[in-house]
């Protein structure tokens, strides 16, 4: 049979980051500006930059505006809670057993943490 494709950190990193943006782009309507990705231990850290449309930065301005923007934010990556935790199952090999999330208004930066079952070190080469 053929040779399996060995993917590095870095590579199923990258994965993960255009994952994450295509899915902020479809479910949210507008993408971030920059994805970083983190593999440490047995979790995932994403820290999606830019995630704000300008609507919601004037809408940050007014009284009200960050919680209304938060909570908006927040019941929408809830509801795709599965489908986000799928789509991290599907890059690493593992399930995810928990997922975290904020939002920070002034910065316009989202964080994801997807905990997995197992360590996720050492799985690829650097």
């Amino acid at each position: 049979m053929g040779d399996a494709v060995v993917r590095t950190k870095g590579q199923v990193e990258a994965a993960l980051a255009a994952s994450l943006t295509r899915f902020e782009r479809e479910w949210l309507g507008r993408g971030p500006r920059e994805c970083r990705i983190a593999i440490v231990e047995d979790a995932v850290l994403a820290r999606l930059r830019g995630v704000l449309s300008p609507a919601e930065q004037e809408l940050a301005g007014q009284t009200g505006g960050v919680a209304l923007i938060k909570e908006l934010r927040n019941r929408l990556v809830e509801a795709a809670r599965q489908e986000l935790a799928k789509m991290v199952e599907q890059e690493v090999g593992s399930v995810v057993i928990a997922m975290h999330t904020d939002l920070s208004i002034p910065t316009g930066e989202r964080i994801f943490l997807f905990v997995c079952d197992q360590t996720l070190e050492g799985r690829w080469p650097e």
